[in-house]
C-alpha cells in the first residue's frame, strides 16, 4: 500500500464532495488534524474507519487501500 497515494486519493475523494477536513473528521469521530496527517501520507487510518471513511467518501474499500479508483470492464 502506497501510504501517500490512498492520502491523495483521500483528500481528492473529499474535495469532489465539497467537504472540509473538519466536517469529515466529525462524521468519523477523528481531529481536522487527523485527517490532514492521512491526506499528507504520514498515517493511514485506523483498520476500524476504513469502511465508515470509504462510504463517506463513496468509494469502495478496494478503491480506498489501491489508492484509486477502479473502473471496471463490462464483460463483453
Amino acid at each position: 500500500m502506497d501510504q501517500v497515494k490512498i492520502g491523495k486519493f483521500i483528500a481528492q475523494c473529499r474535495n469532489e464532495k465539497n467537504i472540509t477536513q473538519e466536517e469529515l473528521g466529525e462524521k468519523l469521530g477523528v481531529t481536522n488534524k487527523t485527517i490532514s496527517r492521512w491526506e499528507n501520507g504520514h498515517y493511514m487510518p485506523d483498520l476500524s474507519l476504513l469502511e465508515p471513511l470509504s462510504k463517506e467518501l463513496d468509494i469502495t474499500l478496494n478503491e480506498l487501500l489501491a489508492g484509486e479508483e477502479i473502473v471496471k470492464e463490462e464483460a463483453m
